[in-house]
């Protein structure tokens, strides 16, 4: 078992700055588990202290249901990717992977069989006699993962390992990854700032800022319903459109008005903001340009500052109501060089949120 519990966790550096303040986190045994958020929001001092990297000033961290505060990192059966693949420049992908069995004296036969094992898994047996400067980022990446996985360990831990590959590579490793955890079956906590890494790896996602979770739960959920305005913002690329609305009564209900536009929403727990305004939030791509999308007081008539033709889709930017906004359209949807266009919004996928307490107002 190798599932990792943060109870009560804090951490406080010398000069008096507490990074975590109240940490409490449950990742299950063979968990894909994503630490995302912005710089400085703590989620690498927290993989950190599961590695025995940063000391833990207050409560206790259980690997495994034992209590590893006090244990060295080298007792942990941890292995950390990092960032910066940290290779040694002088040994070749085979001394490299087998530096830690061998520092542990491990028989020469068994490192071979490890060596070859995990060399054939990550498609560097090819390499294996070729030092770190004759390889690309993405295959030196390869090599860090395979150094870990030779040591069998019970958790992997890792460091925004893909921050330094292009976008083609980042695409690529983000799948050997996922694929990596099916095949070994242990617990992976991996630490990112980029949300579409998050997305498409985690089993589970923690989104963390100034050092307190926000929220904890699955890709799906996260873009489903987020429970306040930094994870909607945070979570779906292009992020969330956020405009001011005000809440009325209707006679089916309630409705949102904002700008021109009037969207009928019939969710109770608008009742107590009746007269009041809100923050609506609107993702991109539950605006469309087709026809077929369109409704009675579902359509907003926009004038087009900039368009990004992506292929498929296209990014239509534009302002309404007094705040920039983003639209997802279908490009065949468009007429080339058309700026004023009428956008359909699916109504039954808006998010609404308190304006004090910046928390989603939908349970």
């Amino acid at each position: 078992m190798a599932d990792i519990v943060f109870k009560n966790v804090v951490k406080t550096y010398d000069n008096g700055v507490t990074v975590i303040p109240d940490l409490n986190l449950e990742i299950k045994d063979k968990e894909f588990v994503v630490l995302v958020g912005p710089s400085g929001c703590g989620k690498s001092t927290t993989l950190r202290m599961i590695a025995g990297l940063e000391g833990i000033t207050e409560g206790d961290l259980l690997i495994g249901g034992q209590r590893m505060n006090a244990v060295p990192p080298k007792n942990r059966d941890i292995a950390m990717v990092f960032q910066n693949y940290a290779l040694y420049p002088h040994m070749t992908v085979y001394k490299n992977m087998a530096f830690a069995l061998t520092m542990k004296k491990v028989p020469k036969d068994e490192i071979d069989k490890k060596v070859k094992w995990a060399a054939e898994i990550l498609g560097l047996t090819e390499y294996l006699d070729r030092k770190p400067k004759a390889l690309s980022g993405g295959q030196r990446q390869r090599v860090a993962l395979g150094r870990a996985m030779v040591r069998d360990p019970s958790v992997f831990l890792l460091d925004e390992p893909l921050s330094n590959l292009d976008a083609k590579l980042r695409t690529e490793m983000r799948s050997q990854i996922a694929l990596l955890h099916k095949r070994l079956e242990t617990t992976f906590v991996y630490v990112t700032h980029d949300q579409t890494e998050a997305m498409t790896m985690g089993d589970r996602i923690c989104v963390m800022k100034d050092g307190i979770i926000q929220q904890f739960d699955t890709p799906q959920t996260l873009y489903d319903k987020p429970v306040n305005l930094f994870v909607a913002g945070f979570i779906g690329s292009p992020q969330m459109n956020f405009v001011d609305a005000e809440v009325r009564q209707a006679d089916s209900g309630y409705e949102l008005l904002f700008g021109d536009a009037c969207i009928p929403c019939n969710k109770a727990e608008l009742a107590p903001y009746v007269g009041k305004s809100v923050i609506l939030g609107i993702r991109p791509e539950h605006l469309h340009a087709e026809e077929s999308f369109r409704a009675p007081g579902n359509e907003l008539k926009v004038h087009i500052d900039l368009s990004e033709m992506m292929g498929s889709e296209t990014f239509l930017y534009f302002n309404y109501a007094g705040a920039k906004m983003i639209a997802k359209a279908a490009t065949k949807a468009l007429t080339p060089g058309e700026t004023d266009i009428t956008l359909a919004l699916e109504t039954d996928q808006i998010h609404v949120f308190d304006k004090e307490t910046e928390e989603s107002v939908f349970k």
